[in-house]
């Protein structure tokens, strides 16, 4: 009780600073960074090699584990924490005013709550939410979880996604991509009135209108990225991701690395050396 009554007396004290702090981190860097995820998936509709290009580019960051808890998971997780205290102290209240104002608040609290869950499952569903071999192997792979491989992206990616039955997990991630883009396009045009950016009646309708536009583009490149999963032939694109696999590893642009990649492969078998012609006379 105690814990708990300081808790929210420490938030109640810094409300402001909090709010503040709620309202950006859902721009930046967590709606910035869902864009780019949901536009580098969508690359997928340009084919395998294009996705699996992207793929390689994103892992060849340097210290990559520590940018994803500093820069993605870190504010997903204060967006989250805040949100929720901020969706249990506020009062919806959509029955008092004709405009769609406190409507878009209840559906901004319902799409969070529809994002947390979505997150979270999406996360252990294609990374297992943690790396370390024990965790993966005795929990995460055994429960069906941690299936994407991102040395094998486009393959891994479609075999994730056909599995209990082909249809679970595409209706599963279509609801979700469409809460998180409503929460996104919503909380942009939320924060334009936190901040100060439009304040009068017709600068709220013209930003609202710019947060739909902006919500349809970002919500039809999350379907096509589902789409292109969905459509994509798993087989034929491993064949061109061990393609492409192989002529990085020998020009050593990456290291061998099995745990990136699917089932089946064994860096430890070296690969034939080329055949080099020589001219006998």
């Amino acid at each position: 009780m105690t814990s708990n009554s300081s808790a929210s007396s420490f938030f109640l004290r810094h409300e402001f600073l909090i709010r503040r702090l709620h309202s950006l981190s859902g721009l930046v860097p967590v709606g910035a960074y869902m864009c780019v995820h949901l536009l580098t998936n969508a690359s997928l509709l340009a084919g395998a090699s294009v996705f699996q290009n992207n793929v390689f580019t994103i892992h060849a960051i340097p210290f990559l584990p520590m940018v994803e808890w500093l820069f993605i998971f870190g504010p997903i997780l204060f967006h989250a924490i805040v949100g929720v205290w901020i969706a249990q102290t506020g009062r919806p209240n959509s029955q008092q005013y004709r405009l769609g104002h406190n409507y878009r608040y209840t559906w901004q609290r319902i799409t969070g709550y529809i994002a947390i869950i979505f997150i979270f499952t999406h996360v252990f569903h294609l990374h297992g939410w943690f790396h370390t071999d024990w965790w993966l192997k005795s929990v995460a792979e055994p429960l069906g979880m941690a299936q994407f491989k991102p040395y094998n992206a486009a393959s891994s990616l479609a075999d994730a996604m056909n599995s209990f039955g082909g249809f679970v997990w595409p209706i599963f991630y279509l609801v979700g991509v469409l809460a998180c883009t409503f929460h996104l396009a919503n909380g942009i045009w939320t924060a334009g009135i936190t901040w100060g950016v439009w304040l009068t009646p017709k600068a709220q309708h013209r930003a609202s209108i710019a947060c739909a536009l902006f919500g349809l583009l970002i919500g039809s490149a999350g379907v096509a990225s589902l789409v292109a999963v969905k459509t994509t032939d798993a087989a034929e694109a491993k064949v061109t991701e061990d393609e492409m696999y192989d002529i990085r590893v020998k020009a050593r642009m990456i290291q061998p690395d099995d745990h990136k990649r699917s089932e089946g492969h064994d860096s430890s078998e070296p690969s034939p050396e080329p055949i080099i012609p020589t001219d006998k006379k």
